[in-house]
């Protein structure tokens, strides 16, 4: 058995020894060191060495963690610009009415956060005062992710520079009456204030780098030059393990995002307890971003700690510092002097002697109070430090403690996270130890008032001049006044309506198709914005490789393997295809910096995400509620879609419930287009809506999700008719009669009514085809392109009934007269069809694809789920029979016919 203490054969030891006398010199070297002043020392100089290594570029592996002290040493600190007195006093302000408007609300009972604000207060005051650009000066500028549990503090701050008033601070939490606060950054809600919603944790982050990079892509496609704007990304280190926080951390540095800033607030605590109670987090931090290529700035301690620095000369101090688990050093910040020195200092001998120097009052100052998060001469330097590092992002690990300064009941306790008050002793503590004017006969009838210098302050002027400097107030959302992209040509969509003729041609195809007419527009070409996560040959998208070129900030630096072929794999620093690899969340982040470029950059830009259909709403579908929130525009593609259309792939490729999920956003307008030239209107109806002259009362800030099938299938030519185009859009129209479909059936012939929608229109007309000529009975289609825009409708036609107006939903309108029951039928599961039962008059009834996805053919899969034509002949004939309109016998003879 191998000895695990045994030193393990290395790659060096695969390469030869030019000097074997010399290794062994160094070798000896660090064994005499190691013996004469301890393995301490020796580990010491080796990192020292490392470093030297890595700072003049010779190649060897990164250090992956640092001692347990800040990167940055006091001594070359820069100092902080400005006046350090009144920032103090703005920052003060600010603490007290974020605590002030949580504990005011809480007598409603809307819950509310105090403890994380009251920890990073002083990262985000920092950056308002020196680094973050508003958007009145030139560029677009910054792009701030704010930690959602921290909004109580943007709203102080807005209060005090009047952006807010005493009323919208009352109404946090409370938005029903139209003026009141949402409970964290959501843009949907507050548009004027906020531009990313962030309180799901761990798209933040994710959102945050594609951010950034897509603020790269708009720069090299020459479409606006952001190379000004930051992005910063403020995270708490327990929302770091969510998988998506960290899932794009090699795309940061692999592209060089050094436009790229996340500030971690360390302040070890999650919402139940400690991030890593018997570990350290920071140093898990520090090792998983440099692995992945971030610069890393460590904050972690104040001033106070620089005495204790100094009198460490064995290093003892330090090594106890990485070595004390993150519980134990919550455990200090509510223990007495005696119990640090004890358990602390207790551990070492040379800790005990340095301890005999220090006062119990330096002792609590250090261990309660004093962390680099806290003080704004540390908090600069690492902001000063990471917007000048070029070639990568940096992270900023910042420690601080959760519920600084709120009092001993709330600093470092576990249960914070959910504490929502201070009482009014508690609130007089904090005042004295702000040092705020806020005297006693200010709490009337036991309630905290909210303080505020006056207008014109010098808090207030410093502030709003600050601002001024930097750009305009921060955080803020602007939609910037953008003339209506022109409507492409009729020609790109007009070719769809004559039909494919002989030649079958699958939605897919014909969606790639009506992409490729529109990218050559000269008006909105260049705004398209092509994403797809690494299955554009699934889609049949290669031919778009050479034409647009895949973005690459790098251009490409080899001689592609197919270069000899038309259509080649191109990449380019200008490419318009973003091509993201097997990353749904990624291409969804990507689809949501790109929708929401005409507030961002004041630029519209037109994405289109095409995704394999089970792969999309089923993993994402955070992300898209992600979007709606954040007024995003665009179109979603689910391409491959349906229960049964794919061939073989079995359970977890058959998407039968998307449109399921799909309905349940408000913001997405979910179609399932049967034909080619139904995909063309809705798509040409998505432009003019999102990006050309919205109806009055339309709103633009919706995305479209259109489904798309694999399947070949012939295209039928648009019918002629008026309304064909408002009942594609609306959701269902007549596609034909058993008469026009030269059925003949016999005179007062039973009549039906089968909806049909995506794929499964194909069955329903060959459904029509079997019961005209072989049960007589005459069958209508109808094309339901959108059962979820159908009920959309409905519910508004009801919300209007109940304010005394008269109205009928559309669906009900378009069935009126219509004979027969109604069969709806769909390639997903029949709640997808019966979102409109409710709404027909005529009697209902629905067929779907209930259950998982199976491998097999596409018939077998059909008829397994009971949604082949003959199926829907059987149920067609059970309906017709419950009313007595054929024989209740027919139903059984058409079930042996069929096999069913």
């Amino acid at each position: 058995m191998t000895d695990p203490n045994a030193i393990q054969p290395s790659a060096l030891d695969q390469l030869p020894d030019r000097d074997p006398e010399e290794t062994a010199e160094w070798q000896a070297s660090l064994d005499a060191v190691a013996k004469a002043a301890g393995p301490h020392r020796a580990a010491y100089l080796m990192r020292r060495t490392l470093e030297r290594a890595e700072g003049t570029g010779i190649a060897l592996p990164k250090l992956l963690e640092t001692d347990y002290v800040n990167t940055i040493p006091t001594a070359a600190e820069p100092g902080v610009p400005g006046d350090e007195a009144l920032e103090a006093r703005i920052a003060a302000w600010n603490r007290w009415n974020a605590a002030a408007m949580v504990t005011r609300g809480s007598k409603y009972g809307v819950g509310g956060h105090i403890a994380t604000f009251a920890s990073a207060a002083w990262l985000y005051e920092t950056g308002f005062n020196h680094f973050f650009k508003g958007k009145e000066g030139d560029g677009s500028g910054d792009q701030l992710y704010i930690q959602g549990h921290a909004s109580p503090g943007i709203y102080a701050r807005a209060f005090l520079d009047g952006r807010l008033n005493e009323h919208h601070l009352d109404n946090f939490r409370r938005e029903s009456g139209g003026d009141g606060l949402p409970s964290y950054p959501h843009p949907r809600r507050l548009p004027w204030l906020w531009e990313f919603p962030t309180v799901s944790m761990g798209l933040g982050p994710l959102s945050a780098i594609y951010q950034a990079r897509f603020n790269r892509y708009l720069t090299n496609r020459g479409i606006k030059d952001v190379s000004a704007s930051h992005v910063w990304a403020f995270l708490g280190d327990g929302e770091m393990d969510e998988p998506e926080s960290t899932a794009a951390l090699a795309l940061a540095s692999r592209e060089g995002l050094d436009n790229l800033t996340f500030v971690i607030n360390c302040n070890l605590q999650r919402l139940d307890g400690p991030v890593r109670a018997n570990f350290k987090i920071v140093q898990e931090l520090e090792a998983q971003f440099r692995g992945a290529g971030w610069n890393v700035v460590k904050t972690l301690w104040g001033t106070a700690w620089d005495e204790l620095f100094q009198l460490d000369t064995t290093g003892a101090l330090v090594r106890r510092l990485r070595e004390v688990p993150d519980a134990q050093v919550q455990t200090y910040q509510t223990r007495d002097a005696a119990y640090i020195r004890q358990d602390f200092f207790g551990k070492d001998p040379a800790l005990v002697e340095m301890a005999k120097l220090l006062s119990d009052d330096k002792i609590l100052e250090c261990f309660h109070l004093s962390r680099g998060g806290h003080e704004a001469r540390k908090v600069y330097a690492a902001y000063k430090a990471a917007v000048e590092f070029k070639g990568a992002p940096t992270v900023i690990l910042a420690q601080t403690v959760k519920g600084h300064t709120l009092g001993e009941g709330f600093a470092s306790k576990n249960a914070n996270h959910q504490m929502k008050k201070l009482t009014v002793d508690e609130f007089k503590t904090m005042r004295d130890l702000l040092e705020l004017p806020i005297s006693d006969s200010q709490f009337v009838d036991g309630q905290v008032p909210y303080g505020h210098p006056g207008a014109d302050s010098p808090e207030v002027r410093y502030l709003q001049e600050r601002r001024a400097a930097l750009g305009g107030p921060a955080p803020a959302r602007r939609v910037h006044p953008v003339a209506p992209l022109p409507a492409p040509a009729e020609k790109a969509f007009a070719s769809f309506d004559k039909g494919s003729g002989s030649q079958n041609v699958a939605t897919t195809m014909a969606f790639v198709r009506l992409i490729k007419d529109l990218v050559r527009d000269k008006e909105t070409g260049k705004r398209w914005v092509p994403i797809v996560p690494d299955e554009a040959r699934t889609f049949g998208m290669e031919s778009l490789f050479p034409s647009l070129g895949i973005y690459s900030p790098k251009g490409q630096t080899y001689e592609p393997v197919d270069r000899d072929q038309l259509m080649y794999y191109k990449e380019a620093k200008n490419g318009q295809i973003l091509n993201e690899g097997i990353t749904e969340a990624g291409s969804m982040a990507d689809f949501i910096a790109a929708s929401t470029a005409y507030s961002t950059h004041g630029e519209a830009m037109i994405p289109f995400y095409i995704f394999y259909s089970m792969f999309g709403w089923q993993r994402t579908a955070d992300q898209m509620w992600q979007l709606g929130d954040q007024l995003g525009r665009g179109f979603l593609v689910g391409a491959t879609a349906g229960r049964t259309t794919l061939t073989g792939e079995g359970l977890q490729h058959a998407d039968g419930h998307s449109p399921v999920i799909a309905a349940t956003n408000p913001a997405a307008l979910t179609y399932d287009p049967a034909f080619a030239y139904e995909v063309a209107t809705i798509v040409r109806d998505g432009l003019r809506r999102m990006y050309g002259e919205a109806a009055p009362g339309e709103d633009p800030n919706v995305f479209y999700y259109l489904t798309v099938y694999n399947e070949p299938m012939p295209q039928p030519a648009k019918p002629a008719g008026l309304g064909i185009d408002e009942g594609i859009v609306k959701g269902l129209y007549r596609f034909n009669t058993a008469e026009s479909a030269d059925l003949s059936p016999t005179a007062n012939a039973p009549r039906i009514q089968l909806l049909g929608s995506g794929t499964a229109i194909h069955w329903t007309l060959q459904a029509q085809k079997l019961l005209a000529e072989e049960w007589g009975v005459a069958a209508d289609v109808w094309s339901a392109t959108s059962w979820s825009e159908l009920r959309r409708d409905a519910l508004e036609a009801d919300a209007a009934l109940l304010r005394g107006e008269e109205r009928v939903p559309y669906v009900r309108q378009a069935l009126q007269g219509a004979e027969g029951p109604v069969l709806a039928v769909s390639d997903y599961m029949r709640q997808v069809p019966d979102q409109i039962a409710q709404w027909v008059e005529q009697d209902y009834s629905s067929l779907g694809a209930d259950g998982f996805g199976l491998s097999d053919t596409r018939e077998a899969a059909r008829r397994h789920f009971g949604v082949d034509a003959e199926s829907i002949v059987v149920a067609a004939l059970a309906q017709l029979a419950k009313r007595g309109e054929v024989k209740a016998t027919a139903v059984k003879e058409a079930r042996e016919k069929y096999g069913l």
